[in-house]
């Protein structure tokens, strides 16, 4: 006999979790978290430091006359 099908909202919270973790793939290698790119909006400390390294410090010549 053949099964009568249950829609997904029907079923048990056991059953979606089943189901849903079925459908679920993997990310393999990847970790999502790192991916996330920074916000602009947000202040970085960091950006603000790297600025003034990569900068050369100006130099005065003094000519002694």
């Amino acid at each position: 006999m053949k099964q009568q099908y249950i829609p997904l909202e029907k079923r048990s919270k056991r059953e979606q979790r089943e189901y849903h973790a079925a459908r679920r793939g993997s990310w393999g290698d990847v970790n999502p978290v790192t991916k996330k790119s920074p916000d602009p909006k947000v202040y970085n400390r960091k950006k603000h430091r790297q600025r003034y390294q990569h900068e050369p410090l100006p130099v005065f010549l003094v000519w002694a006359a």
